[in-house]
């Protein structure tokens, strides 16, 4: 049924998940 909107909520949860896990990388001294 929404199986499209899922994938795209999936995709846009994993891209803010990996900016996220990045931005703690970088902010470490």
């Amino acid at each position: 049924k929404e199986n499209r909107e899922l994938r795209r909520a999936n995709t846009i949860l994993r891209q803010a998940s990996a900016y996220f896990a990045q931005a703690e990388l970088d902010r470490r001294p």
